[in-house]
C-alpha cells in the first residue's frame, strides 16, 4: 500500500463520510491510522451552504484535499536560500576546508561579507544533501549528533593520593565567573614518532589558549615550560593570570611541588588541582580545545616536524575562533570586553 494518500483515497473518504461513517470506521476500512484520516479530513474541509435553510456546514472535499496536498508538495521544491550566491558558497567552503572552521563559525565569518544568511541547521542540512561541491560531512570537525561520552563513577587516584584533589577546588572556579583558572594537558604525537609533544593550557572563563612545544612528556619538561611562562610574565603577573591549574593524573603532572614552585622562591606561583581518574569531562574545556588543535595536527603526526611558528599560528587561530557559547565572539573578543 502506498504511504502517501492518493486522490482515489480521498474520494473514498468523501464517500464514506457521506455514508455517515465515523473517522475510526474509515481508518479501519482503509487500513490507515486514525490520525492520518483525521488530518486529511481537516485538510480537505470546506464550508457549504444548505439549499433550503441557507445554513453553512462543514464538508470534506476530496478535490480540495488534493489541491492543498499538491500545493504543499510544490513548496518542498522551492528554491534554496543560498540561491545563486556563489560568493557565500565559496566563503563557506574556504572556512570549512582551509580555515578548519565548523559550520557555525563559517556562518559567523560570513556575516557582513555575503548577502545570504541561513541558520546553522539549514547549513548542516545543505551539507548533508551534498549541495556543496567541495564540502561533505567528512570535512566537518565532528558531527553535530555525536553522543556525549558517559564517564565512570569518580574515585581517587591511587597513584596520586598526595595530590590536591579537584574536590578541594573552590566551587566558584567551576562556575567560570572569574578569569585566571586554567586546565592543563599534553597533546602527543603518533606511536613510533619522536617524543616531542605540546603542552596546552586552557583558561576556563574565556577559553584563552596557550600552546607550548616541549621536548617530551615528562614532569621536568612540563615544569620547565611553566618556568618559561613565569619568566615571560614575571612572578607577580603569573600569579595574577594563573590563579589555579587543573590537570589529570598523568605522570608528567604528578610532581605538584615542582609545578607550583616559583622560580624566585617564596610563595607558590599557582595552585594545582587533580581530576578524578578517567574523567576528562572535569577538564572539558581543555579536551574540546585539544580536539580543535587536532584539526591542524592530526593524530599520528610527528611534532618534531612542527615548527614553533606553526604552533603559534594554531594558538592565534584558536583564540580568534568564533564561538557559539560567546554568541559568535572569540576568546580574544571576550577578554577585551
Amino acid at each position: 500500500m502506498s504511504k502517501n494518500m492518493t486522490y482515489a483515497d480521498r474520494l473514498k473518504i468523501e464517500m464514506y463520510l457521506n455514508d455517515g461513517k465515523t473517522q475510526r470506521e474509515i481508518a479501519r476500512l482503509m487500513n490507515r491510522h486514525y490520525n492520518t484520516i483525521n488530518y486529511e479530513i481537516k485538510r480537505g474541509r470546506t464550508k457549504l451552504r444548505d439549499g433550503q435553510t441557507w445554513l453553512e456546514y462543514d464538508y470534506y472535499s476530496a478535490e480540495i484535499g488534493q489541491q492543498k496536498h499538491d500545493y504543499h508538495a510544490e513548496g518542498k521544491g522551492r528554491n534554496l536560500k543560498i540561491g545563486n550566491d556563489y560568493d557565500f558558497v565559496k566563503h563557506v567552503e574556504h572556512c570549512i576546508i582551509d580555515l578548519k572552521y565548523s559550520p557555525y563559525a563559517a556562518l559567523q565569518s560570513a556575516k557582513g561579507k555575503c548577502r545570504t544568511e541561513v541558520c546553522v541547521t539549514t547549513l548542516y542540512n545543505y551539507i548533508d544533501r551534498g549541495l556543496f561541491m567541495n564540502v561533505t560531512n567528512k570535512d566537518l570537525p565532528w558531527r553535530r549528533d555525536t553522543p556525549k561520552q558517559e564517564y565512570n563513577e569518580v574515585r581517587p587516584s591511587y597513584k596520586n593520593l598526595k595530590g590536591r584533589s579537584i574536590e578541594e577546588r573552590p566551587r566558584e572556579i567551576k562556575k567560570r565567573k572569574t578569569a585566571g583558572h586554567w586546565e592543563l594537558d599534553t597533546v602527543v604525537g603518533g606511536q613510533g614518532k619522536s617524543s616531542n609533544c605540546l603542552l596546552v593550557l586552557t583558561e576556563r572563563k574565556h577559553r584563552d589558549e596557550i600552546i607550548m612545544p616541549i621536548p617530551d612528556k615528562t614532569g621536568n619538561a612540563v615544569s620547565c615550560a611553566l618556568d618559561d611562562l613565569e619568566r615571560a610574565y614575571g612572578s607577580d603577573k603569573f600569579r595574577e593570570i594563573f590563579r589555579s591549574i587543573t590537570c589529570d593524573n598523568g605522570t608528567e603532572f604528578l610532581d605538584q611541588q615542582a609545578l607550583e614552585k616559583s622560580i624566585n622562591g617564596g610563595e607558590p606561583r599557582t595552585t594545582i588541582y587533580y581530576c578524578h581518574p578517567h574523567n576528562p569531562g572535569e577538564r572539558g574545556s581543555n579536551e574540546n580545545q585539544n580536539r580543535m588543535i587536532r584539526r591542524w595536527f592530526p593524530k599520528g603526526c610527528d611534532f618534531a616536524d612542527v615548527t614553533p611558528e606553526q604552533v603559534a599560528e594554531v594558538q592565534e587561530w584558536l583564540n580568534n575562533y568564533p564561538r557559539r557559547m560567546f554568541g559568535g565572539k572569540s576568546s580574544n573578543d571576550m577578554k577585551a570586553m
